[in-house]
């Protein structure tokens, strides 16, 4: 249940490089509320400058964020409505964000969207991969066990994947994938989305693995993995060899049937079919 009388709690998506991408609804919140809560109060200051927009601003990311989030959640209760913003794109992914919004659904505090510019969803739409589904990694854990455990679970997931990175980690965070056996794999590269040198790099992993290797980069960038093929399973010709195997030690073909169906994904008409030759 909503606190009576208390504010709101705006999450408010800003460009990810072309000021053009902010809706007039946002500017229309960020000038309504108490504050504007950012990453870097200097990086939003340009932002709030170019809209006219006077509203005081209050430093919240990882560094303060335990500290700071009891105090504006006082703020909203006594009927102070504040903006979360990041530094570009929508916030709490991967971004800070997540101990607040907590905080506010606990307190009964009211939490809208202001939606716009992701780069995750940007990069996917024109990724031309499936987009039925997919899972999105934000950055990917620096190193040790955690990391290769994600990696894995990457180069295993039969949709795609989408992940930030650093531009100076591309190339390494590429290869590694292609150790885990996504090489093959088709993906794209999307860097500095809405900017003047916006580019889209597509193919394979391993192939882009070997250009980001030896051609370094500037700026934002996501990559999109397109998910693993599901198995084929075993051909005809292996199975009529498994139902010979089977038949040659004795059992009858209504098992060597089920042996084929359950065992080895055989259809159920070819498994009767090869289980009765």
């Amino acid at each position: 249940m909503t606190e009576v009388g208390a504010g709101t709690l705006y999450v408010v998506s800003t460009p990810i490089g072309n000021m053009g991408d902010f809706s007039f609804r946002a500017v229309e919140v960020l000038k309504g509320v108490a504050a504007v809560l950012a990453e870097d109060t200097r990086h939003t200051r340009h932002l709030l400058d170019r809209y006219a927009i006077a509203t005081p601003l209050v430093a919240y990311h990882e560094h303060n964020e335990a500290k700071t989030t009891p105090g504006l959640i006082v703020r909203l209760g006594r009927g102070e409505s504040l903006a979360l913003v990041s530094d570009a794109g929508t916030p709490l992914l991967s971004d800070p964000g997540a101990r607040l919004m907590r905080a506010a659904v606990d307190a009964g505090i009211r939490a809208s969207p202001v939606p716009g510019a992701s780069a995750m969803l940007a990069a996917l739409v024109v990724s031309g991969l499936e987009l039925d589904r997919f899972t999105f990694y934000g950055f990917l854990p620096r190193r040790g066990k955690e990391r290769r455990i994600t990696l894995d679970e990457i180069a295993a997931l039969r949709h795609a994947a989408i992940l930030y990175e650093a531009p100076s980690r591309v190339g390494d965070t590429l290869g590694e994938l292609v150790a885990a056996g996504a090489g093959e794999r088709q993906t794209i590269v999307a860097r500095e989305l809405t900017k003047q040198y916006e580019e889209l790099r597509r193919g394979t992993v391993s192939a882009l693995a070997a250009y980001y290797g030896s051609a370094p980069i500037r700026g934002e960038v996501v990559i999109i993995v397109a998910g693993a093929q599901a198995p084929t399973g075993p051909s005809e010709a292996d199975l009529r060899l498994r139902a010979q195997e089977l038949r040659a030690q004795g059992h009858a073909p209504r098992d060597i049937a089920g042996v084929l169906a359950s065992e080895l994904g055989a259809p159920r008409n070819l498994a009767y079919r090869l289980a009765h030759e």
